[in-house]
């Protein structure tokens, strides 16, 4: 089951400049910087509330933030659930017709393991499911 919004990825080109900018947004400063080097990204979260944003820059050419970034532009790049059991909720959402990215969770950013919904399943929308470490 899908407990609640974990964090909202937004793609960013410049990390840096988008920290300043969600600083004055979100009214707080980000609590961490933290590269994920499987994926060729940096991140940077904020706490609002339950839940997280959390900002992606690309560190390669190759990654999907920058394929995102240069088919789409900046923006909303991901909305992340928490799930208790990450394997449980996996075979439920493919039993229940959903495509999975990888069949295995693989550990992300912020302590999780995580797992995609492939956006063609879920009306366009690249959905995280992820689970504390």
């Amino acid at each position: 089951m899908l407990k609640h919004i974990e964090h909202i990825g937004i793609a960013v080109k410049n990390l840096s400049s988008a920290n300043e900018l969600y600083e004055k947004l979100l009214g707080v400063a980000h609590y961490k910087i933290e590269e994920v080097a499987s994926e060729n990204v940096v991140t940077a979260f904020f706490k609002t509330g339950e839940a997280k944003v959390e900002l992606l820059e690309a560190t390669s050419p190759e990654s999907a933030i920058a394929k995102f970034i240069e088919k789409r532009g900046e923006g909303i790049h991901h909305i992340a659930f928490e799930v208790e059991d990450i394997r449980a909720e996996m075979q439920r959402l493919e039993n229940e017709g959903f495509t999975l990215l990888n069949k295995e969770p693989k550990r992300g950013a912020d302590n999780k393991l995580v797992c995609f919904i492939h956006p063609k399943s879920a009306n366009g929308v690249l959905v995280e499911l992820c689970q504390e470490i």
